[in-house]
């Protein structure tokens, strides 16, 4: 079985060439174009995802495949690493910052975010205290399962796995496998 990343390895130089000549237009083309694919599903539109995070968000690397239907807000403070896959149906919300390093699977309808409401205050409609504001950091070799929630603040640590539908609000230590609501460590690896 041929892997993508060998195809891409192949391909890099065109690859390479395209993101150049990709610079000449305005970062609003980018998001805009973003968008507009959003619900492509096609290997063509994974590219042009690519390219437009390229383009637009704090940093990108390489083999980074982003499928349809991906809703990626304030990605001007979003980080990702090498071989990246994030798959249909996620929210990733980076206004507070969003880190995922290299080797990171972030299965479907997975939602992370770098905000909350702030509540404090009695005399005040929640939605109108403002948000505060703390980044997510996902380390290298991550595992995120199915329909999984990473609250703001939350830190994965190397080598860990999220089991489907669980909630992260706090530090998952390495190499560990975590699940539930809230998420607490299943095992060791």
């Amino acid at each position: 079985m041929v892997r993508k990343r060998d195809i891409l390895k192949k391909l890099e130089k065109v690859i390479n060439l395209i993101l150049k000549m990709s610079k000449i237009l305005p970062k609003k083309f980018y998001l805009f174009f973003l968008r507009f694919t959003r619900s492509w599903d096609s290997y063509i539109a994974v590219f042009v995802r690519y390219i437009c995070l390229k383009n637009c968000a704090k940093y990108c690397g390489n083999n980074v495949s982003v499928f349809s239907n991906v809703y990626l807000n304030n990605i001007h403070n979003l980080e990702i690493g090498d071989n990246v896959s994030i798959h249909p149906m996620c929210y990733i919300e980076s206004s507070g910052g969003i880190v995922i390093q290299d080797d990171v699977s972030i299965a479907h309808s997975t939602t992370i975010i770098s905000e909350e409401h702030l509540y404090n205050d009695l005399k005040i409609n929640i939605k109108d205290q403002g948000m505060i504001f703390k980044p997510v950091k996902i380390e290298n070799n991550v595992w995120i399962g199915a329909g999984v929630r990473i609250l703001a603040g939350s830190k994965i640590r190397t080598g860990s796995i999220v089991a489907a539908g669980a909630v992260v609000t706090k530090e998952v230590v390495a190499n560990s496998i975590v699940g539930g609501v809230p998420a607490r460590t299943i095992k060791k690896r």
